[in-house]
């Protein structure tokens, strides 16, 4: 029954311990009002896959970029968070790249669906929330988020984007964010 214990214990504290893992994309965080956040995204190496209305291989091209499908054959770490981007038209899909990948140095992928691009800095306004994203909250979000600015006066200057943190496999304590640019 001990065996049984420690079992149950590693499979509950793992995914702890494996976001703890990850380099996360890096921020500043301007301010915070009502439950958003004003952040400020320094410039980082992106690799993006562009799916048209069909996102069901993007996740699958972006990890064999970072697991070697490259012209550096260079295995990549995992970060986080995933960026997605839904519209009528467009489904998109990209992943950050450690912070130690500069544009000069980033091996360029071997698959010509994906696209390796340096995003520019930028200024976002952020609204978090848990469990699993669908589009029913990433809609209704992404509206309270815009509502909010327009009642602070702060510009919106793009479309949102979903971030997600933990992997589909991780049930308890997930992470995810609406993010929208804005001038400020």
């Amino acid at each position: 029954m001990t065996n049984y214990k420690c079992l149950t214990s590693f499979i509950l504290l793992f995914p702890f311990f494996m976001l703890s893992q990850y380099e996360t994309q890096r921020f500043e965080l301007i301010s915070s009002f009502d439950n958003i956040e004003i952040r400020y995204y320094p410039s980082s190496m992106m690799i993006k896959y562009d799916g048209g209305k069909d996102s069901s291989s993007g996740f699958g091209s972006l990890f064999r970029y970072i697991s070697g499908s490259n012209d550096l054959n260079q295995k990549i770490s995992m970060t986080t968070p995933v960026h997605m981007r839904k519209t009528e038209n467009k489904t998109t899909m990209e992943f950050v790249l450690p912070a130690e990948i500069k544009a000069k140095t980033a091996p360029i992928p071997s698959n010509s669906s994906l696209e390796l691009y340096e995003s520019k800095a930028q200024h976002y306004a952020a609204i978090k929330y848990g469990g699993y994203t669908n589009l029913e909250k990433e809609i209704r979000l992404s509206e309270e988020l815009i509502s909010k600015l327009k009642l602070n006066n702060i510009v919106v200057n793009g479309e949102s984007r979903v971030l997600v943190y933990n992997s589909p496999y991780r049930f308890i304590n997930r992470s995810n964010e609406i993010i929208i640019p804005i001038i400020y």
